[in-house]
């Protein structure tokens, strides 16, 4: 049979410095594999062998959004059809044991059985700068957290002369205090003079954060605003959980086939727990935590301030529901219009970037 007959599906088990790949063709066979370097160069030469088999019909790779990621791109631009793919489970490595070559394969294996199916995010958009801006704002204010902890404790445990002068403020006004103290560098040896050193290093720490906190949501705002005006109009969402779910999404409105599927992915999707003559749901725990949060955090500004939302509150709490269950409800309720709204934001976008 010549080469170019073969149908070929690939599976590559993603690593920091090198990525294994296999191939098998329609029927299930084991064509090869090899490992390549996780570079540009490494990603060139795995579409080739993988080329060199035959004609790719799709490729598995695992950790899309992390080793893979740099993969992803790679094979998407020139347009190979990626699929997404979870590692093994415990009883796949139990039966066939870990290595990378096994990985591989089952990673191709689940493309072909149709156990795979997920589409990756595309990675090459706004949605992907909000992503890493999203990072180093989050990296940002819990280093900020970390140094306020740091300056009430070491205010607390100060010298009495020093920790007295501080110990009625309020944190702001704490910060603005040490950052203003001025210590004697020539008689740091004193506790004293030391700790008022230390205060205004730590309180200067804190300044910085807030100028690179500020900086970055000036920057999200922008862009946020710019790729999402749907979502953001939707009460109760602002630009932080916009963000999120954004990217949670991802930037390929195909991805998500329907309002369901985005509900699942963000945790909101009640989960069939029935037997018998019991007819119930119990909360999802798995999906984007992340998401759910901001899910979440829409609905409870909504309780606090939309009527309508507040009326359906009562009116299930007078059916009988507890709170967490109209939480939910309410939660799953959003999801249907965060799609909606994400898709036509999406939509406008994947047009702007076709012109």
């Amino acid at each position: 049979m010549a080469g170019s007959t073969v149908v070929v599906i690939g599976g590559v088990d993603t690593h920091g410095h090198t990525h294994q790949a296999a191939a098998i063709d329609s029927a299930g066979r084991l064509l090869g594999g090899a490992e390549f370097e996780a570079c540009a160069e490494g990603y060139r030469d795995l579409l080739a062998w993988l080329r060199d088999h035959g004609t790719i019909e799709s490729v598995g790779v695992e950790g899309t959004g992390s080793y893979g990621a740099g993969l992803c791109r790679h094979l998407v631009a020139r347009g190979v059809d990626v699929v997404e793919v979870d590692r093994p489970d415990r009883k796949t490595r139990r039966a066939k044991g870990k290595s990378d070559p096994i990985d591989a394969e089952c990673a191709a294996r689940a493309v072909l059985a149709g156990t795979a199916t997920t589409t990756p995010k595309d990675r090459r958009g706004v949605v992907e700068s909000i992503r890493m801006l999203r990072i180093a704002r989050s990296g940002a204010v819990k280093a900020r957290t970390a140094a306020i902890n740091a300056l009430k404790t070491t205010m607390i445990t100060a010298p009495e002369g020093v920790r007295a002068a501080f110990d009625l403020l309020t944190a702001a006004k704490l910060i603005d205090t040490c950052r203003a103290l001025r210590p004697d560098r020539t008689h740091l040896e004193d506790p004293v003079q030391g700790a008022k050193l230390a205060l205004r290093t730590i309180a200067r720490r804190i300044e910085a954060f807030d100028l690179e906190i500020r900086e970055l949501d000036s920057t999200l705002t922008r862009l946020v605003g710019g790729v999402a005006p749907a979502t953001l109009a939707l009460a109760g969402i602002g630009v932080d959980h916009a963000g999120q779910l954004l990217v949670s999404a991802g930037q390929n409105p195909e991805r998500l086939h329907s309002e369901a599927a985005f509900a699942r992915l963000c945790g909101a999707a009640p989960i069939p727990a029935s037997s018998g003559r019991t007819s119930r749901h119990r909360l999802s725990r798995g999906g984007d935590r992340q998401a759910n949060r901001a899910l979440h955090m829409a609905v409870v500004v909504r309780l606090r301030r939309c009527p309508r939302t507040r009326a359906y509150a009562e009116r299930r709490t007078a059916e009988g529901l507890s709170k967490p269950e109209i939480m939910r409800c309410l939660k799953r309720y959003l999801a249907r219009e965060v799609y909606h709204a994400l898709q036509a934001d999406l939509r406008a976008l994947e047009g702007v970037d076709s012109i």
